[in-house]
């Protein structure tokens, strides 16, 4: 099932309610349908077997959508069967997201909007040297980024501290989704801006302004996972901290936006 949204490039939330029939895994992508690798949202929703006791089960969720381009497509499709046969959706509206309240230094926040310009855009542009509209910043997007001795890294991004100069993996990087370039652009901005080598200090100052600007708080955590998870090899005692870390502070940022809710 697709259901076309003319996004404008505004920002604005999906809220669906959905009845699953039977037990399935439901795939959920929100993505540009004129621009190959531009997902805007992907992830998958499971309705598990113990949860149809009492009949079927309905779920409300909402997708935040902080950017956009001109238009997007829902697409919301059985993973197991490929179809739409075991769901229904009792409710489809975009609600409008509030202007982002983010709190940085004039420069972090042009950082940023390079940044989140081009993860929009990584999914089909070619490997090359993109600069900021006035030259401040630079992205060296690569075929692969390699060591000294010419092996490839499994980090899809890496930046000089004392310069503003970010060098992206095309290899790794495109696979993402864009909030999670994002995620990964706004943790290698604050390597920069605080001049540390700490991953847990860009990790949390990273999160804050990935969060403070809508982006959704799953991809914030499937960030840290896939990148972890591509070479499971190499995960030690630290990235199973970070990830606790992360997931700690999402959390928390979640629990005391509620707070102010009500």
């Amino acid at each position: 099932m697709r259901i076309p949204i003319p996004a404008n490039k505004t920002r604005f939330i999906i809220k669906l309610t959905i009845t699953a029939l039977y037990p399935l895994v439901l795939g959920i992508k929100v993505f540009d349908p004129y621009r190959t690798n531009s997902h805007y949202f992907r992830r998958k929703a499971t309705f598990y077997p113990e949860q149809f006791a009492n009949g079927n089960v309905q779920r409300q969720l909402q997708i935040p959508v902080p950017v956009s381009p001109e238009q997007l497509e829902l697409e919301l499709i059985d993973k197991e069967y490929g179809g739409d046969e075991g769901f229904k959706i009792d409710r489809f509206e975009i609600e409008k997201m509030a202007p982002a309240e983010v709190w940085a230094i004039p420069e972090r926040h042009r950082f940023m909007n390079f940044a989140i310009g081009f993860a929009q855009k990584a999914g089909h542009t070619p490997t090359g040297y993109y600069s900021s509209p006035d030259n401040e910043f630079l992205i060296q997007y690569m075929p692969v980024i390699k060591d000294n001795n010419g092996e490839e890294l499994i980090t899809p991004a890496r930046i000089h501290r004392q310069m503003p100069r970010v060098q992206l993996s095309k290899r790794v990087f495109q696979q993402f989704s864009i909030p999670v370039r994002v995620a990964i652009l706004s943790h290698e901005g604050c390597h920069f801006f605080q001049n540390t080598r700490s991953e847990k200090q860009a990790d949390l100052c990273g999160l804050q302004y990935y969060l403070d600007s809508g982006f959704p708080t799953i991809e914030a955590v499937y960030a840290t996972t896939k990148v972890f998870g591509m070479h499971p090899e190499a995960i030690g005692k630290e990235h199973v901290t970070r990830a606790r870390d992360i997931i700690g502070f999402i959390d928390n940022y979640k629990a005391k936006k509620e707070n102010v809710q009500v």
